[in-house]
């Protein structure tokens, strides 16, 4: 059996260590409030204010991310047209894209 530098091995210690922390939080849970007031707690939390209608609270926009994608657009309106949505197509752009990464490593001496 391989040791560790500290001469014990550490995944029992940190299974030791787990089991610790699950026992400290499970006491303090114990300590905790025993009262439960059914329809009172369960209810959302809207800083003092009574619960709205969901059509009162939903945000109409088109798109949450406009700006962002209107900011990038030069870059999504072509990756947009070139996306095929074929698996084939996505394993071919990673390939060349680790292939690129690995050329430049080999030129400048990383590997």
């Amino acid at each position: 059996m391989i040791e560790s530098p500290s001469g014990f091995w550490g995944p029992v210690v940190w299974i030791i260590a787990a089991i610790v922390a699950l026992l400290i939080a499970y006491f303090i849970q114990r300590r905790g409030e025993k009262a439960y007031k059914k329809g009172v707690q369960s209810e959302t939390f809207l800083m003092g204010n009574p619960k709205l209608s969901e059509g009162e609270t939903h945000i109409k926009a088109h798109n949450i991310y406009w700006g962002f994608f209107e900011g990038l657009k030069k870059y999504y309106v072509p990756t947009i047209a070139a996306h095929t949505g074929i698996i084939n197509d996505h394993l071919i752009w990673f390939i060349a894209g680790i292939a690129v990464v690995v050329i430049i490593l080999f030129v400048t001496g990383g590997i």
